[in-house]
């Protein structure tokens, strides 16, 4: 198995992997706009049961396995959607909504660090996952529409990077991009 994806137990990590990546898919999709009368409120069943419950039972399962940073990464996130899928519909203000997005784009960076070594692919993933929360939370601080948009953008593309991971651990694709044979290349021509 290629390093970007979990060296846990690897068909528990591929479902973590395809549960994140539907669940920030729907997630960034409903922020975006892109699909007429399509909203993030319309996440909040697969963010509760997918990137809640099955996400957070994939940590587990990969704390009981030995890895560590895909158990934290799983169970962690699986927190983060199950408590945003049960309070999507709770009052609360523009800044509480901010700040819970800021706190869990912290966690996001923390992973992203975390994931240094682990290959582009994962660590991209939770890379643009910290940008999406930034812009969200940020977002709602401001009281900015387009930094909402922008923030689903990033979460849409973390969720298509989740999910690559997923399918090519899958399908046997390639996770990485080939590196150059040292002295090949573009040459400097005097």
């Amino acid at each position: 198995m290629d390093n970007d994806v979990s060296a846990g137990n690897t068909s528990t990590s591929t479902l973590g992997h395809l549960a994140l990546g539907l669940t920030l898919l729907a997630f960034g999709i409903g922020h975006t706009g892109a699909v007429d009368g399509v909203t993030a409120a319309d996440a909040v069943s697969l963010a509760l049961y997918v990137g809640g419950i099955a996400l957070f039972v994939a940590g587990l399962l990969e704390f009981r396995g030995g890895n560590g940073f895909t158990g934290t990464a799983f169970a962690g996130l699986g927190a983060f959607w199950f408590t945003w899928g049960t309070g999507a519909d709770a009052r609360v203000s523009d800044h509480a909504a901010g700040l819970f997005l800021l706190l869990w784009a912290l966690f996001a960076l923390t992973l992203t660090l975390g994931a240094a070594g682990r290959g582009l692919l994962g660590q991209g993933t939770y890379g643009l996952l910290f940008v999406a929360l930034l812009l969200l939370g940020v977002g709602q601080f401001a009281d900015s529409g387009f930094l909402g948009r922008a923030g689903g953008w990033f979460a849409a593309a973390a969720g298509l990077a989740a999910w690559y991971g997923a399918t090519a651990a899958l399908a046997h694709w390639p996770t990485s991009v080939p590196k150059r044979a040292a002295g090949r290349g573009v040459t400097a021509t005097g």
